[in-house]
């Protein structure tokens, strides 16, 4: 586990990936050399054409609240990064923390040498250090970045990337970026402390107030937040009245799955994952952890709550979307219809014909499971934790099916790195997405082609889960020497 200034976790780097793999690449070895510029006021800053991204101790406001946390840029929320579709992406990651650190590119479908997957892909970045990311972004949509080290992203170390298509065809007026988070840094100790409550504590008995068992997540945090803010002071979307908006959803919690509805409005559901999907209109979609989701709507005359309820959990994220100045401000405490209506379901989504993928030619089983460890709860791919991981060999140009078998009672938001997938709801349908919610006792469906040779994470996007033991690979050919790969 990691200690108190988010080192590196045990499982991963002393006796697993790190040391299995006997060399990373080239590229991925060291830190770029040279001077960065130190962005004014906590901004964002541009040096020779890059993006530079720092990472340090900040203080930010969560809207009532102030908390010492870490940050890039000092933004919570961290900056906000565009491309376009095709284009390349050139930031520089000044790591000013006291510990280690990377950035991974959720969701895009990147060279294996730029992913930030620490011990894999990369030797982590030292503190005082630099490491240049270069890489094309070959898809539209929203995706989003963040540290891949410990417990680091369930500080503030995220932010949005938005991929714009230039030939876009989704007409629409306006459109908002909308940052979903779970918060306890800086309130309720750290993650870290966190991580070692819930691995000196027996999985089946009483757990301290700020942690709690259940389907949907481990923690009971003390704020949930839109765009860095809680309900008590939120973020205000300001319109007109009769536009058509684009919202783009974003899940960056550690532990929270959100259910979301616009009060007094449907939303025509038009991506998954960066993904269009044939739309569909609903009252209220749940996001789980690294799930994104874009939906538009025409909106009315007023001002509406934007509701995040935290499933399975008893809070709310909460922000404000307004078309008319003087209309009264919704209460976080109102109630919003839309929450108990018509849901999204992965059944509902369809890719478009372009984006379906062949049939696979074999089919593999993963069983997510649970088990009580000398070290407090453990989350085995098939028996195996991330210190000796599952291997899923694939070889170049194959299409596999992956059937996850999730044999536990909590539930698995599944999220696999360099590539998308797409999930059989039907035989031959169903949508492109990265990460996909594995429901307690249930088993889903991926089929996942072989295109971008590497060796990739594959794990639970709860980070508790995750760090403890809940990460296996999808590997391409035999796999580097030293490591131990199991049989399936």
């Amino acid at each position: 586990m990691t200690d108190s200034r988010g080192t590196v976790s045990r499982r991963l780097f002393v006796s697993g990936m790190f040391a299995a793999l006997g060399t990373v690449p080239a590229a991925a070895a060291g830190a770029s050399a040279g001077p960065s510029a130190r962005p004014p006021g906590g901004g964002a800053a541009w040096e020779s054409g890059r993006r530079v991204l720092r990472a340090a101790p900040a203080t930010v406001s969560l809207g009532g609240r102030t908390v010492s946390t870490w940050a890039y840029d000092g933004l919570l929320p961290g900056p906000t990064i565009r491309a376009t579709a095709g284009g390349t992406v050139r930031t520089r990651l000044v790591n000013d923390l006291p510990a280690p650190t990377t950035v991974h590119w959720h969701g895009i479908r990147i060279a294996a040498d730029m992913d930030g997957a620490p011990g894999l892909s990369q030797r982590p970045t030292q503190p005082g250090g630099t490491f240049d990311y270069v890489f094309t972004v070959p898809d539209p949509g929203t995706y989003f970045y963040h540290s891949h080290v410990g417990m680091q992203s369930d500080r503030g170390l995220y932010g949005p990337l938005i991929v714009e298509d230039p030939a876009e065809p989704l007409e629409y007026d306006q459109e908002f970026t909308v940052v979903l988070d779970d918060w306890q840094d800086g309130v309720n100790g750290t993650p870290d402390d966190t991580l070692r409550t819930l691995n000196t504590t027996p999985h089946d008995d009483t757990l301290s107030s700020h942690v709690l068992g259940g389907t949907s997540g481990h923690v009971r945090y003390p704020y949930y937040l839109v765009n860095g803010r809680t309900a008590d002071e939120p973020t205000t979307f300001v319109s007109r009245p009769r536009v058509r908006a684009r919202f783009r959803v974003i899940n960056a919690a550690a532990d929270t799955a959100f259910r979301v509805a616009l009060g007094g409005h449907r939303l025509t559901i038009t991506h998954t994952d960066g993904f269009p999907v044939k739309p569909v209109t609903v009252d209220t979609v749940v996001i789980g952890m690294g799930e994104r989701y874009d939906f538009v709507v025409t909106l009315e005359a007023g001002a509406f709550p934007l509701m995040a309820m935290a499933e399975g959990k008893a809070g709310r994220a909460f922000a404000v979307v307004r078309t008319t100045p003087g209309a009264r401000t919704p209460s976080p405490d109102g109630a919003v219809p839309e929450l108990q209506r018509r849901q999204l379901a992965y059944q509902d989504l369809q890719a478009r014909r372009r984006d379906q993928l062949r049939p696979p030619s074999r089919t593999v089983t993963v069983t997510l499971g649970w088990r009580q460890g000398t070290a407090g709860s453990e989350w085995p791919l098939n028996g195996h934790l991330s210190d000796d991981p599952l291997r899923l060999r694939v070889d170049r140009g194959e299409t596999i099916r992956i059937v996850m078998h999730n044999d536990t009672h909590m539930w698995h938001p599944m999220h696999l790195h360099g590539h998308t997938f797409q999930v059989r709801t039907t035989e031959r349908g169903g949508p492109r997405k990265d990460t996909v919610n594995v429901m307690p006792y249930k088993r889903i469906s991926i089929d996942v082609h072989a295109d971008n040779p590497g060796e990739w994470m594959f794990h639970c996007h709860n980070l508790y889960h995750q760090e403890q033991g809940m990460m296996g690979l999808l590997g391409y050919g035999k796999p580097p020497k030293r490591r131990h790969v199991m049989s399936h």
